[in-house]
């Protein structure tokens, strides 16, 4: 960054100014919580046993440093292939009519208030409305450091079980709706994609009404004919823009499936997962009793109004323990 000619191409010093903050990310919270236990070894080595304000103090440090211990020691799992980038999420109602419609928009009201209390940048491209209320998906990126890392165990299917609002004789209600994540690949990585192997739809853009109705068909859906990959975008009042947000999806999902060596099973995974009774990655029962329960990482807890308005961390942590 010293270097005289640093800012004669603005791209490339702005990936360096970039790497330089994620490094310093990791680097200057070690330091400080090592010059924090310094300290209070220090101190501890020359005050008296009486000095009881002064030992107070230090036990809070304490457990202040304990905890950022353990939060540093969870970015240690950071470190697959992905983990840093940036990543696509999309949530899917499935069985459950106008009950899965509500339950998809309660899980995307969830996911956001947790990503924009954590600092992420939201980025809506296609968000289609239920029938009656909710909605039947939605896919927005999700921009920061390390999004995909802590986002990539959330996928699956997740189960609620509550009295349905909609039901005038008060019955029980189970819903479904599954959460996919897919990495955000570096748009400098090349991905082959022929004009021939897409089908490309271009219709009016959908909405709840009134003046937010796009009026002209701008909304564009994008489907890969070879492994049945369907993007849609409709964010944009531009068909251009709303195109190449769909382009850049599908190159990741193609670019991801590519590496990992992976195409046939996760095609055979897709058409196979059920969005419905007999698969779960997490369940939310509000009646008869309360309690949230992740399948995978055995984390549960009773608190489902918290976990509702985004409080997930115990869940993401037990994910990357996992």
């Amino acid at each position: 960054m010293t270097d005289v000619n640093f800012w004669n191409d603005k791209g490339e010093a702005n990936l360096v100014i970039s790497e330089l903050n994620e490094l310093k990310s990791i680097v200057e919270p070690v330091l400080m919580l090592e010059d924090s236990i310094s300290n209070n070894l220090d101190m501890l080595g020359i005050i008296a046993d009486s000095e009881v304000d002064l030992l107070k103090s230090i036990e809070e440090e304490y457990y202040l440093a304990v905890s950022k211990l353990e939060e540093l020691e969870l970015k240690t799992y950071l470190s697959g292939e992905y983990d840093r980038n940036n990543c696509i999420f999309e949530i899917h109602s499935g069985a459950g009519g106008t009950e899965a419609c509500d339950w998809a928009n309660m899980l995307y009201r969830m996911y956001t208030r947790y990503l924009l209390k954590k600092g992420y940048k939201l980025e809506e491209l296609d968000k289609q409305s239920g029938e009656e209320v909710g909605i039947k998906s939605v896919m927005f990126r999700v921009i920061g450091l390390n999004a995909y890392g802590y986002l990539r165990g959330e996928k699956g299917v997740h189960r609620l079980v509550r009295i349905s609002p909609f039901d005038a004789n008060k019955r029980r209600h189970t819903s479904f709706a599954s959460v996919e994540i897919t990495p955000e690949i570096e748009k400098a990585v090349d991905v082959t994609i022929l004009e021939k192997d897409l089908k490309i739809d271009i219709y009016r853009s959908s909405g709840p009404g009134g003046q937010g109705v796009n009026t002209t068909d701008s909304a564009v859906r994008i489907t890969h004919l070879p492994t049945g990959i369907v993007v849609t975008c409709q964010n944009e009042r531009s068909q251009i823009q709303n195109k190449n947000n769909c382009m850049e999806v599908l190159k990741s999902k193609l670019y991801a499936l590519e590496l990992e060596k992976q195409k046939e099973e996760i095609s055979d995974m897709k058409q196979g997962q059920s969005i419905a009774f007999g698969s779960g990655k997490r369940s939310y029962v509000m009646c008869p009793y309360t309690l949230v329960k992740d399948g995978e990482s055995g984390y549960e807890t009773s608190s489902v109004d918290k976990v509702l308005d985004g409080e997930l961390d115990e869940f993401i942590n037990a994910g990357l323990r996992m």
